[in-house]
């Protein structure tokens, strides 16, 4: 480290809360700060057999000595920050900057109500659409207005940014999914705003001199939920039989899944400026890979798979997923 960012190679769903979960346990992070979207973006992680869920707080939630932030760009939902507060018992670690724009049910009710969000571009009808509009034109309400999260907020650049200079351990983590990006993804299937490299670090107040290493995460197939483009896109029943078959952790729905894309992997390092790869359920491609954790008894076809993104987009893949419990991850750092 010290200070990585982690951001979403594909469309979202590459499997980033569990590589944030590895990371805050294996590399016993100080602190672990939320950039991105807000609440339409779910985490997923296991640990011990049982599955967590976030869309508030960092992934990082289940080191207890991790402080866990959310930057002034992530926009609160204050009940489910609340209840996820609650389930982690993370009261006395967890803040949010005093800037976080507050998503209200008029927000959600827009989101579910308008044709052209619920039926052409298929969003999660969480209220983060209207809400970054409503930001936009400057009459959202603010965490410092919000008197149920009082005691959560904090000036969260600022204390990451000491952090970082004093040497400490810093995890910034990206949401969503390059692609998904308002500026750099398959406008208009996109969600509201940047979610690029850049942008996680300006939703959180750090400047790009502060960064250390940008962590992409890639899952060893592509799926999306919702609609747009997607390249070599298989049918039902082909994802069925290949064990390819996911649902959305927020909405439930179907993701629609398609083959590994090179193409689509080196321009998302691109825009991203990566410095790593994480690649996830390399278990789910080659199932004698599941819960390997030495790089040197995976199956030869899966050290091919992997010896070939490096060598056509030119990177390391440090970390490789080959389950779903955290700890089942090969370590090449």
């Amino acid at each position: 480290m010290p200070c990585v960012v982690t951001v979403g190679g594909f469309y979202g769903d590459e499997g980033k809360g569990k590589i944030v979960a590895y990371m805050s346990i294996k590399d016993n992070l100080d602190i672990a700060v939320r950039g991105g979207v807000g609440p339409n973006a779910g985490h997923t992680f296991v640990q011990s057999g049982k599955e967590y869920k976030v869309r508030m707080l960092p992934s990082a939630v289940l080191n207890s000595t991790t402080r866990l932030l959310i930057g002034a760009g992530v926009l609160v939902e204050p009940t489910i920050l609340q209840n996820e507060i609650q389930a982690f018992n993370s009261t006395d670690r967890t803040f949010i900057d005093f800037q976080c724009g507050i998503i209200d049910r008029t927000h959600q009710d827009s989101d579910k109500n308008t044709e052209h969000l619920q039926k052409t571009i298929g969003t999660t009808g969480s209220g983060t659409g209207p809400a970054n509009a409503e930001r936009a034109l400057r009459n959202i309400k603010l965490a410092k207005d919000v008197p149920e999260i009082a005691l959560y907020l904090e000036d969260v650049s600022n204390s990451i940014n000491h952090s970082i200079d004093n040497g400490e351990k810093v995890l910034i983590e990206g949401t969503q999914g390059t692609f998904l990006s308002l500026f750099h993804g398959t406008y208009p299937f996109v969600t509201s705003k940047d979610v690029t490299a850049s942008a996680i670090c300006s939703d959180v107040g750090v400047g790009p001199k502060k960064v250390d290493d940008v962590l992409i995460v890639f899952k060893s197939y592509v799926t999306r939920v919702g609609e747009g483009p997607l390249n070599c896109e298989i049918t039902l029943e082909q994802a069925r039989e290949k064990n390819w078959l996911e649902f959305g952790s927020v909405t439930g729905r179907q993701r629609r899944s398609a083959p590994f894309d090179f193409d689509l992997a080196k321009k998302a390092i691109q825009i991203n400026s990566a410095t790593q790869i994480a690649l996830t359920k390399l278990d789910v491609l080659y199932p004698q890979a599941k819960g390997k954790r030495e790089f040197s008894s995976l199956p030869g076809e899966a050290k091919d798979f992997i010896s070939n993104i490096e060598s056509e987009t030119g990177l390391p893949v440090t970390i490789i997923g080959t389950g779903a419990e955290i700890m089942d991850t090969i370590d090449r750092r």
